[in-house]
């Protein structure tokens, strides 16, 4: 017995399910049940057909036919007892005996089929057996799994226990050694508060009690939660003087802080903070004279491709800390990039620069002025601006490619560096919808971190040099619109800029040898996006 095919075809001829045992070309399967419906007579009492060359067994199930393609040298025997097997498995599998409900359980009733049929012959199987093999249900692998999470429950409980025990030995701890607050009880009736005004203790919960807080002699200690000793402190701020406790509480409450110092504690004393942002400090000048060359990227890309803006702004500024240094003129290389154009500060001479690529004030007698005023970033004297729509000047591009797949949305994200600029402190911020729990990454190259208050999604690249001018990450959200993940923020900098300008030398105008001085060139993105 040999059985070239067993197919499910509705009357009409349409094939919907079709799984061959032998190897047979798609032409061929096809034009033998696509033959099939002109050879079944009306009125037959039989249930094959033969042909020159095959022989068909079927069996009518409402308005289909459950149909097996043998060779005629077959037993018809064998052959019916396998059609009849398959007539039972086919309501199991099947909700509804139709063209709809055999389509929806195409792939269930495939599998079913291979148990039953291996390489055209019949396996000794029940209807019972095959719905088992097909479910592939473990009795020992459901046990094993339920031995496995008592496991882990029981070590969750055990936890949970050893760590209320430690926070109760401490709370005794503290109780026992700071027993000059309970004999406070002695002095008078009632209850005694004790208010620590403009201090709060930090610990690594963040826990503690904070300015204007009072506690008295049945507070609970458990708000202060203590750091691991020998992990790095946090910088512990002193208080402004005048702003402590009254006499009396003072002592108190210095015995009391200077305790939980000498357990570890990590005491921070509340200081208010200035008002206004903080920004982070230039790093102190060493050299008489600095030139730092400083470009701005404002950058909009299409999330299908293309530029839809790029301006370079960048500017050339001199610090010079000693007066005597103040008569100078600095002479500079502009690189080879035709679509910079510069324009110089008002009191630079013009000509000079345009003729010798050289920056000087006009009246040469006139030294720069000196000093670093605070947060200035120099004396300006060039400025110069880039536009294009070439993509190619672009140094970082971003593909976003979100995909829903049932009821999980699959994001892929590349990014492609040029190999013009090393970029340093990459990251990439993509928006998310708003979610109950961090994004499932499944791949990434570089570090990610999840902002759950603004619901995005932070990846850091250290450095992107010719190692890794290319990199991706995946990750996993609930069902979202593709809108929802722009635009893409990207920020980074880098040693090296657009014009590609440098200082070639400094020239004193009183003579003598040329002073010292150094370079910082920066480039930096002010708005870069993907929308």
């Amino acid at each position: 017995m040999v059985v070239l095919a067993a197919s499910i075809v509705s009357k009409s001829g349409k094939v919907l399910v079709s799984r061959q045992f032998v190897d047979m070309t798609r032409i061929r399967i096809e034009a033998l049940l696509a033959a099939f419906p002109k050879l079944v007579g009306t009125g037959k009492q039989h249930t094959y057909v033969e042909t020159e060359n095959v022989r068909y067994v079927y069996q009518p199930i409402e308005a289909l036919y459950l149909l097996l393609v043998t060779n005629k040298q077959s037993n018809i025997l064998e052959d019916l007892e396998t059609l009849r097997l398959l007539s039972k498995l086919v309501p199991e599998y099947s909700v509804s005996l139709d063209e709809e409900g055999v389509c929806k359980t195409a792939f269930e009733l495939i599998f079913a089929f291979d148990e039953v049929i291996s390489l055209g012959h019949k396996e000794n199987v029940t209807v019972a057996q095959v719905k088992q093999y097909c479910e592939m249900e473990s009795h020992e692998e459901k046990l094993h799994k339920l031995v496995l999470q008592s496991k882990i429950n029981e070590t969750k409980d055990v936890m949970k226990r050893k760590a209320s025990e430690i926070d109760k030995s401490k709370i005794e701890k503290n109780r026992g050694e700071k027993g000059g607050f309970m004999s406070l009880q002695s002095m008078g009736s009632g209850r005694i508060e004790s208010t620590f005004n403009d201090m709060s203790i930090s610990s690594s919960g963040g826990g503690g009690f904070g300015s204007g807080s009072g506690f008295g002699l049945t507070t609970d200690i458990d708000s202060f939660s203590t750091k691991s000793k020998g992990r790095p402190s946090s910088s512990a701020t002193a208080p402004p003087k005048g702003l402590g406790m009254q006499l009396n509480k003072t002592q108190k409450a210095n015995q009391f802080l200077e305790s939980l110092k000498a357990e570890g504690e990590v005491i921070l004393e509340d200081v208010h903070p200035k008002a206004g942002p903080t920004r982070s400090a230039a790093p102190p000048l060493t050299d008489p004279i600095t030139l730092s060359a400083e470009e701005r990227l404002n950058v909009t890309l299409k999330r299908d491709g293309g530029v839809s803006n790029f301006d370079v702004q960048g500017t050339l500024s001199l610090q010079i800390l000693n007066q005597e240094d103040g008569l100078i003129q600095v002479q500079i290389e502009t690189g080879s990039n035709p679509g910079i154009l510069f324009k110089t500060h008002p009191n630079i001479n013009k000509e000079l620069f345009s003729n010798e690529n050289i920056l000087g004030l006009k009246d040469p007698n006139r030294p720069f002025p000196t000093g670093q005023g605070g947060d200035a970033a120099g004396v300006g004297l060039l400025k110069w601006r880039m536009q294009s729509v070439d993509e190619s000047d672009v140094p970082l591009t971003i593909n976003c490619w979100p995909s829903v797949s049932g009821n999980e949305t699959y994001v892929s994200i590349e990014y492609e560096a040029s190999s013009m600029f090393d970029l340093r402190n990459v990251v990439i911020s993509v928006p998310l919808p708003a979610l109950r729990e961090a994004p499932n990454v499944r791949q990434i190259d570089g570090e990610w971190r999840y902002d759950s208050r603004n619901s995005i999604l932070e990846w850091s690249i250290l450095l992107i040099d010719n190692s890794n001018r290319s990199g991706s990450m995946e990750f996993v959200v609930p069902p979202a619109d593709s809108s929802v993940f722009f635009p893409i923020s990207v920020r980074f900098t880098a040693a090296k800029t657009f014009s590609d300008l440098k200082v070639v030398n400094v020239l004193p105008l009183r003579g003598g040898p040329p002073p010292k001085f150094s370079q910082r060139t920066t480039l930096i993105t002010e708005n870069y996006q993907v929308v």
